[in-house]
């Protein structure tokens, strides 16, 4: 179902509880320019194992591999992005997949590049 109102806390409301086959609409992230024009495609869905640079934040200007993709929460790790607790360990930094940017794909899944095809043909 589309959403309908313009009230800010309402929009807000949908984001929280929207159903988890909804929220996979959240975790896309613009594409390169490189792979936009070889896919024609803008954005694709951020998946465990793709390349992306983060684009805003502390960490801009970072490259990684993408470690974990959580959907209850709307976020992505990278490798290479993360912070550090009083104690001196390493804590994995959350980030949402609109302040990112893929830079390389990862095409293993054949559905996944079954879609690509169908869309650059």
């Amino acid at each position: 179902m589309i959403m309908k109102s313009i009230q800010p806390r309402k929009q807000r409301k949908e984001r929280y509880t929207a159903p988890l086959h909804k929220r996979q609409k959240y975790m896309h992230a613009p594409l390169s320019k490189a792979l936009r024009d070889e896919l024609k495609k803008r954005n694709a869905q951020v998946r465990k194992g793709d390349t992306v640079k983060v684009m805003r934040g502390d960490h801009a200007g970072t490259e990684g591999l993408v470690e974990e993709v959580d959907l209850k929460r709307c976020t992505i790790k990278v490798a290479g992005v993360s912070n550090y607790r009083a104690d001196g360990t390493e804590v994995p930094r959350t980030i949402n997949p609109s302040n990112v940017m893929i830079v390389k794909l990862d095409l293993e899944d054949s559905e996944r590049e079954k879609i690509f095809a169908r869309r650059s043909e």
